[in-house]
């Protein structure tokens, strides 16, 4: 069932330009930032005590004593994974001896961190020993397992060294042991180990973790109540979950039964992806199927226009289809990241634009906009409207914060976007036998793995020709026509051409070296309206310029947007970056109207309004120059 598949890190050299100015900026700053705080020595930032907890828990293991303990969350040591992996994939990009030493000595405590079943978990191993493998809802033990698995594949691909592979490898054999071979029940209350296994199943070729993956996948849902009678069993709790709801770890029922993406929104997406996963390596229809009921749940009913999902701080979770409110969205950044990777494996099966389309659209705004500029700050939830003394203060709105802070108690979402940020190529380009094929538009010299090489020049998210030139070799090529590019040509060799277009992607193929194929998109920007049916846009619109969903921020627009009504039936102007953001940086501006503020809370006056000029930037830039409202939807004249 499996068309194409995602290429390797590796297989872009990737050109300095927008992209590449973002790795730069993960291996700069973001990497030994996030070290430092993985190391509890950033100051400002919240207490991480990761690498401490490997090295007490390896004294623990070792009949020492054992330090200060655990401190953090259950799931701390996801961090320290997330880490490696991004460290991983920046090696490959920009080898460097210093950090690569660096992460052995981190790996070196997690191998002394492990106990000799195999069993890897320092929250359980330094607190709570005899309690392993109790509470699979709240104990995220298979959650960790799989960020390090992730982990594993990754540094061993970027550098050759197996000692973590090696140790991930006993690590899947012991919990393969528990699950199949004394045949315990249950499957992981925050779904990640399932894709992380078939990731350790293409490196190491042992079929056993495809096996275990299918196994957490099949028995999900099954039944329905089993965290239920799990809590019953044990009669303790970690964080008094609501075991009875049946929706939030997506136990509603099997897998292939599934209908509606509900619960926790990154779970979600995380499921999602590995029963993509698992479909494409097996051809498995059913899954597929259910695969594509979950997508269509998401994209045409309870998606941002941002890309951002999970629209309640309640369970960080989907709601009800159309329920997209803009003040109180959760729109996890890791949820975003999620849905790239749920793309990403629906396109190895269905090479299809809208794929393309969503993925694109969650990495250029909300994965862009978790992180700041300078690398230091970041986002776990992306609001799309932000009013400060509201935001972030009224109990109904303290996640939505109106600036990102520093670090996190719970850091899921930092070390994720370094690590999706350095492996980008593998989201960007796929291949089969006799195709090349562009879902982003990255550039840089791809090699296929087929036999064709191929250089990508653009300017892109600001700049709409993308030039795709033959370097070597012969074969096809499949370019994703953007669903936002209204108008848009083809040029073969420099002359205009129409190839055949299947899915929202172009094809040519038959390429031979020296051929150049130059794709130029629609650079106008536009309005665009949300169904009638989302209560929270009515009679809004929202501004877009290629791939980017705009903001306006009272910054720009005299401290207040929450006034401004804008014509769509204007011409929308691009313009130069405002003070205080990149250079490369396109704003906009539309004309439309200021309305005057009332007498007082209310008014029997109708408020008057005045013609203003509203300038616009791109979302993923917004909280940048300090702390001031935002919003995305602003109401239009009609």
């Amino acid at each position: 069932m499996k068309i194409q598949k995602q290429l390797p890190v590796n297989a872009c050299r990737q050109a300095e330009g927008f992209m590449r100015r973002y790795q730069k900026l993960v291996k700069d700053v973001v990497i030994p930032y996030q070290y430092e705080v993985l190391s509890d020595r950033a100051q400002g930032a919240e207490k991480s005590h990761v690498i401490a907890n490997f090295a007490n828990a390896g004294a623990v293991l070792a009949g020492k004593d054992g330090g200060d303990g655990f401190y953090g969350m259950v799931f701390q040591d996801s961090d320290a994974a997330k880490w490696l992996e991004a460290v991983a994939y920046s090696l490959e990009l920009f080898p460097d001896e210093k950090l690569e030493e660096e992460a052995d000595r981190l790996i070196e405590l997690i191998r002394a961190a492990q106990d000799e079943d195999g069993y890897l978990n320092t929250y359980y191993t330094i607190k709570d020993r005899e309690k392993r493998w109790q509470n699979l809802m709240e104990g995220h033990e298979l959650y960790c397992s799989g960020h390090m698995m992730e982990a594993a594949v990754a540094y061993y691909e970027a550098t050759g060294k197996r000692t973590l592979l090696d140790v991930m490898i006993r690590n899947a054999e012991h919990i393969y042991r528990h699950f199949i071979t004394e045949g315990n029940d249950g499957c992981p209350g925050h779904p990640e180990v399932e894709l992380a296994l078939l990731k350790l199943y293409r490196c190491t070729g042992d079929r056993r973790w495809m096996e275990l993956a299918r196994h957490f996948i099949d028995v999900r849902g099954t039944d329905p109540h089993f965290f239920a009678k799990e809590s019953k069993r044990r009669g303790w709790t970690l964080w008094g979950m609501d075991v009875e709801d049946v929706y939030y770890a997506q136990m509603y029922a099997p897998v292939r039964e599934q209908t509606d993406a509900v619960g926790h929104s990154v779970r979600a997406v995380y499921l999602y992806t590995a029963m993509a996963d698992l479909a494409s390596e097996t051809g498995d229809a059913s899954l597929f199927q259910a695969c594509r009921r979950l997508w269509e749940s998401i994209t045409r009913r309870r998606m941002y226009v941002t890309g951002g999902i999970g629209s309640t701080v309640i369970g960080e979770a989907f709601t009800v289809d159309y329920d997209l409110p803009n003040d109180t969205v959760y729109a996890e950044t890791c949820a975003s990241i999620g849905l790239m990777y749920f793309a990403s494996r629906m396109l190895e099966m269905d090479v299809d634009g809208e794929y393309g389309d969503v993925m694109e659209c969650a990495l250029y705004n909300t994965v862009l906009a978790g992180m700041q500029l300078d690398g230091k700050r970041f986002f776990y939830v992306n609001p799309l409207e932000v009013v400060p003394g509201i935001s972030g203060t009224a109990v109904t709105h303290r996640h939505d914060l109106p600036q990102r802070p520093a670090w996190y108690a719970c850091a899921c979402c930092p070390p994720n976007v370094a690590r999706t940020l350095s492996s980008i190529a593998k989201y960007a380009y796929g291949a089969s036998e006799h195709m090349g094929y562009c879902h982003l538009f990255v550039g840089g010299e791809v090699d296929f793995g087929n036999g064709l090489v191929v250089s990508c020049e653009t300017e892109y998210p600001y700049g709409f020709t993308v030039t795709y030139c033959v370097r070597k070799g012969s074969g096809g090529l499949s370019v994703r026509i953007p669903g936002w590019s209204r108008n848009w040509r083809v040029l073969k060799n420099g002359e205009e051409c129409a190839p055949e277009v299947v899915k929202g992607y172009a094809y040519f193929p038959e390429l031979a070296a020296g051929d150049r194929v130059e794709m130029v998109l629609d650079d106008r920007a536009y309005f665009v309206y949300a169904s009638g049916r989302v209560p929270a846009d009515t009679g809004c619109a929202a501004l877009k310029r290629g791939p980017l969903v705009y903001c306006f921020e009272g910054v720009d627009n005299g401290g207040d947007v929450l006034s401004l009504t804008v014509d769509t039936e204007e011409e929308v102007t691009a313009g130069d970056a405002p003070e205080g953001l990149p250079a490369d940086v396109v704003s906009l501006r539309v004309r439309g109207f200021r309305r005057e503020e009332t007498e007082g809370l209310y008014s029997s006056r109708r408020p008057g309004q005045a013609a203003c000029e509203i300038l616009a930037v791109p979302y993923y830039v917004w909280g940048n120059r300090g702390e001031n409202q935002m919003r995305v939807w602003v109401p239009y004249r009609i």
